[in-house]
């Protein structure tokens, strides 16, 4: 375990952003990877696997409500130095996992048809989008360990073990995507198909090397068989912090389910070009979720040792840090949005699309950065509901807007990006509201420094 109530705070943000930038780096290089070989199979291909992939948007959601719940309350008990009740989270966490992994693939198996078929905009699409997630399935459920494992270790400010593991699991992907995919080396082209097992083996093996380093290494949270059995009351304290977060990350999916929908009048091409700006703008933003996913472990255990300055503190330090690093997004995205599509498609009718979505998109960037700087305070505190209310709000401010302007017979796709720009700024102003009435409420009210006059 690693103490992060002592020290500069600052300090200890950077410090943990640093390895998990690397690790969530690898872990985009995975898709991207995927979406290069993909994008060789043409348009159909590469829009049947970005709407097929947009799934994982849901298993997200599951694993970060494990995630979320495990990080926060095991910061709690790991600064208040109680290891009895931080394995407990872990191991019901664990037990979780496994009863979720199972859930993933029974409802995928059985829904991935109806899904998927409801979003391409034809049957080539449709068939390279089903293939790849009746592969991918296996990936996606074992997800829920890796990201327990992961998550318990960066409750208790360990976050190179997990860093490494992403590495591997990238580095496995890049060497199996061409070979299962493109048929190097053994001449047998899979596909879209050949997409999916590539991430479900590198998946697998990157979950038996971290059970492997928790079972040899780590002996703050371990496996213990005795506590497997279900205990309501634990999953309760889980679900109630994770289950908001998970909420939260079913809205990203609703709203990049809705634009596929409307876009689907529009074309494969259409469709490409807005998957692979959304893969880019995954990559681009993994500086920013590596500094919040640090600042809550950070603001988790000063919280759970009574330090409130200091949870006051964290969020200044992952705020300035966000806004800084959107803003070179931002400015990335102005400059060179055209270059930055054409990494995976030279066709013009997708970088048509692509290119002004990131710039229309990059004006809402800054807003974006103070949104998961909120959410990652509300996860500390260990309320994450008003996080859930924030994302939430965009069901009123956007899905119903879209989903009429996508009816209308002058419906044009910038429409959508104007609107999804605005609405993630409405979003920022409500989390820093929300977010303020925490800090009152479990923190109490802000105390200054004493001058010497009043000492």
């Amino acid at each position: 375990m690693k103490d992060l109530t002592q020290g500069p705070i600052p300090k200890h943000v950077t410090a943990m952003a640093i390895p998990i930038f690397a690790g969530m780096l690898f872990q985009t290089l995975y898709f991207l990877v995927d979406l290069y070989f993909v994008a060789g199979l043409g348009d159909a291909a590469l829009a049947g696997v970005g709407a097929a992939g947009n799934v994982t948007m849901v298993v997200i959601a599951l694993t970060q409500t494990l995630g979320v719940g495990t990080v926060a309350l095991v910061s709690h008990a790991a600064g208040r130095k109680d290891q009895a009740e931080a394995n407990l989270i872990f191991n019901q966490s664990v037990l979780m996992s496994a009863i979720l992994g199972v859930v993933t693939l029974v409802a995928g198996y059985a829904l991935t048809s109806s899904y998927v078929h409801s979003l391409v905009a034809n049957d080539a699409a449709a068939n390279a989008g089903m293939t790849y997630l009746y592969w991918y399935l296996p990936g996606l459920a074992l997800q829920f360990a890796l990201v327990v494992m992961g998550s318990a270790l960066r409750g208790t400010g360990i976050v190179k073990p997990t860093m490494m593991v992403q590495v591997l699991t990238v580095v496995l992907n890049t060497v199996f995507a061409p070979i299962f995919i493109a048929g190097w080396g053994t001449h047998h082209a899979f596909g879209a198909a050949g997409a999916g097992l590539a991430s479900t083996l590198a998946i697998a093996i990157g979950v038996a090397v971290l059970w492997s380093y928790f079972v040899k290494l780590e002996h703050f949270v371990a496996f213990n068989p005795r506590q497997w059995a279900p205990q309501l009351a634990t999953w309760k304290r889980i679900l109630n912090i994770g289950l908001p977060a998970g909420g939260e990350m079913f809205m990203i999916f609703l709203v990049v389910a809705v634009i596929y929908w409307a876009l689907r009048e529009f074309g494969p091409a259409t469709q490409a070009g807005f998957g692979i700006a959304q893969r880019v703008m995954q990559a681009i933003f993994v500086p920013v979720l590596a500094v919040t996913f640090a600042a809550a472990p950070v603001a988790g255990q000063n919280f759970g040792a009574g330090q409130t300055d200091r949870v006051r503190e964290t969020f200044r330090a992952a705020a300035w840090m966000s806004v800084a690093l959107m803003l070179a997004d931002m400015l990335l995205c102005l400059w060179q949005a055209d270059a930055l599509i054409r990494l995976f498609s030279s066709d013009p009718a997708v970088i048509a699309v692509g290119a002004p979505y990131l710039r229309i998109l990059s004006w809402n960037f800054v807003a974006s950065g103070v949104v998961f700087s909120c959410s990652s305070m509300f996860q500390a505190l260990g309320n994450s509901w008003p996080s859930l209310i924030s994302s939430g709000s965009r069901v009123f401010t956007y899905l119903i807007p879209a989903i009429w302007l996508g009816s209308q017979g002058h419906f044009e796709l910038r429409h959508l990006w104007y609107l999804s720009a605005v609405t993630v700024m409405l979003q920022a102003a409500l989390s820093l509201l929300l977010l303020q009435q925490q800090f009152r409420q479990k923190l109490g009210p802000k105390v200054r420094p004493q001058t010497a006059a009043t000492s």
